[in-house]
């Protein structure tokens, strides 16, 4: 779990310290260029459709570990559009929250059964 967690701190601050500096230098225009890219038909789309498909299964994982309850739907979309930083400081929270448990982290209110 040691090892997860120190997995799941460095993408956070690795990902935080490289978006910062993305919108320092290019803005917050991120939609534009994203599914401009997915347009364009090329690797770059492929990767972005590819994500596009993770971040999907994220948020429905993150609504669907809390029974599809709004708390739960609106983590899910918050789990969407953040991508790792959020996933990654969600799941750190989890692991500490209960107690390194993976089932308890991965299942939620579907783990109490």
């Amino acid at each position: 779990m040691t090892a997860f967690r120190g997995l799941l701190a460095g993408l956070l601050i690795a990902l935080t310290v490289y978006t910062a500096i993305t919108i320092s230098q290019h803005g917050l225009n991120l939609l534009p260029v994203f599914f401009g890219d997915i347009a364009a038909m090329a690797w770059p789309g492929q990767f972005n459709l590819d994500f596009l498909g993770f971040l999907i299964l994220s948020g429905l994982w993150t609504a669907w570990r809390h029974g599809f309850t709004g708390p739960g739907l609106a983590l899910g979309l918050v789990a969407f559009f953040g991508g790792i930083l959020f996933l990654s400081g969600y799941l750190l929270y989890l692991s500490v929250r209960t107690g390194g448990d993976i089932k308890a982290m991965m299942l939620g209110v579907h783990g109490t059964a």
